[in-house]
């Protein structure tokens, strides 16, 4: 119990310490590209801030390297002191090692998972919605010329989002079965309904009646089965940015609606099965810098050199994979759960041969 606690505080340490490295990293890399956006009150102070609380999400999407980095600070430096050497020969066979790695391995991941749905996304769209008031007063407009939606025939464009996350500057346009245009309105606000329905506010709209146009003006106008307030603080984010049950829910919002949402079903997949890539990783790790039989031949800085090269071949075969997945129209949980099956295998066969 002692030495599986000792190597698995080891672990630990060495993935804070990779965290704490990347982090600031990134961070200064973050910050930096953001001062060139620094604009009326979005100064000096509110750029860190903007780069603090952006920074989980992007660690949270480097955990697998920084796990496998990690665990390799953690077990190489144990076998460059023979640490390893004087465990095994206690009798600690390789099975209790495994174990010893696995226990913490299983922490983190539940960790990362609540991280992913409860702290990551939060504090990211927290930062994007103060960024956007300190940039753009009131009006918080939304990137890219708006957000686009359809149902059916209908289709509405959202283009600013007011503090509180109120949404503005609404278009929606209906069309007839054959193409024709039977209705456009435009709203200055709407309030969300948990149910999905918008209650439009200082709507101007047009309708079709007897083969033209006709204009009137309503003070409040109620539209089911639109964005629900907790997808919202999302529309100015990427989908990498949302909470797993958010990702989820709105995939099967926009499948009901028959839009495209693989890209949304994708992200959510590849999220959800991080924690086992960083499982995968941990597992990877053990015999490239923890086999005895290489104590002498291998340095620290070559087993660091080695998790570098495991960490950028395994982001360029995600990105291949997932992009064949799309292209070939695979199922997307296969897809998702490919990188992590050759990690797993190849880090069984690595083990097998491990000298221990």
């Amino acid at each position: 119990m002692i030495l599986r606690r000792y190597i698995g505080l080891s672990l630990v340490k060495g993935w804070l310490l990779v965290l704490l490295v990347l982090g600031t990293v990134f961070g200064l890399i973050s910050f930096i590209e953001e001062l060139s956006h620094t604009q009326l009150d979005y100064d000096v102070a509110a750029v860190a801030r903007y780069t603090l609380l952006s920074l989980p999400q992007q660690l949270v999407s480097l955990a697998p390297v920084i796990a496998l980095l990690g665990s390799i600070v953690a077990l190489a430096n144990l076998q460059r002191f023979n640490e390893l050497t004087v465990i095994s020969c206690t009798g600690f066979s390789l099975r209790k090692l495994v174990t010893a790695v696995a226990l913490p391995t299983l922490l983190l991941m539940v960790c990362l998972w609540l991280c992913m749905e409860y702290f990551a996304p939060q504090l990211a769209q927290n930062a994007e919605r103060e960024r956007r008031l300190a940039r753009y007063s009131n009006d918080i407009i939304i990137p890219g010329g708006g957000v686009w939606s359809t149902n059916g025939h209908r289709y509405i464009h959202l283009g600013k989002m007011f503090e509180n996350t109120v949404p503005g500057d609404i278009s929606l346009f209906e069309f007839e079965q054959s193409g024709q245009l039977i209705r456009a309105l435009h709203a200055r606000t709407a309030l969300v309904s948990p149910d999905r329905s918008w209650l439009f506010q200082g709507v101007r709209e047009k309708r079709m009646v007897d083969g033209e146009f006709r204009s009137r003006s309503r003070k409040e106008l109620a539209i089911a089965n639109l964005w629900a307030p907790s997808e919202l603080p999302t529309l100015t984010l990427s989908s990498d940015s949302m909470a797993l049950s958010v990702l989820y829910q709105y995939s099967q919002y926009l499948a009901g609606d028959g839009q495209p949402m693989e890209q949304y079903l994708s992200v959510f997949w590849q999220k959800l099965l991080m924690p086992l890539s960083v499982a995968a990783m941990v597992l990877l790790a053990t015999p490239i810098s923890a086999s005895l039989g290489s104590a002498r031949s291998r340095s620290f800085g070559l087993s660091m050199g080695i998790g570098a090269v495991v960490g950028i071949l395994f982001y360029l075969a995600t990105q291949i994979i997932f992009a064949l997945g799309q292209l070939l129209q695979f199922s997307i949980p296969l897809v998702a759960i490919s990188p992590t099956i050759i990690i797993f295998l190849c880090a069984a066969v690595l083990l097998q041969r491990m000298h221990w």
